[in-house]
């Protein structure tokens, strides 16, 4: 389950994972480049949407794109929170879907409403 903040680009220049057994095999799982950056997290294990949030305010600007692997229903709310169209999230969020939402400002200032969901991938589309 996950949450993948853009600028631009297919790839993200850093994942943030929960050290969960589950999100560590759903890591590896996407067999990303050995130059992304990845922190494994025990914060994100038990964290809040506000503290997921929290957390991508801390992101430095350098950083273009994240891939947030965590755990229901603090993901879902997160991506509720900050999407401009949270019925979207709302309503279609299964389990081990990814939110990709479009973020229009400054990690710093990440907030309720500030970004554009752009896709919404749950597992039985990918069959």
């Amino acid at each position: 389950m996950g949450v993948y903040i853009r600028e631009r680009g297919l790839i993200p220049d850093l994942v943030l994972c929960s050290s969960a057994k589950r999100a560590c095999q759903t890591l590896d799982l996407l067999r990303l480049p050995a130059d992304i950056e990845v922190l494994i997290d025990d914060e994100l294990y038990a964290a809040s949407a506000t503290v997921l949030i929290a957390r991508l305010r801390c992101v430095g600007d350098a950083i273009r794109s994240v891939l947030l692997i965590g755990h229901n229903p603090s993901i879902q709310d997160a991506a509720i929170s900050l999407a401009r169209n949270p019925d979207a999230v709302e309503r279609k969020f299964p389990t081990a879907a990814l939110a990709e939402l479009l973020l229009p400002t400054p990690w710093k200032d990440l907030g309720p409403g500030v970004a554009e969901l752009k896709a919404l991938t749950a597992p039985r589309s990918l069959n």
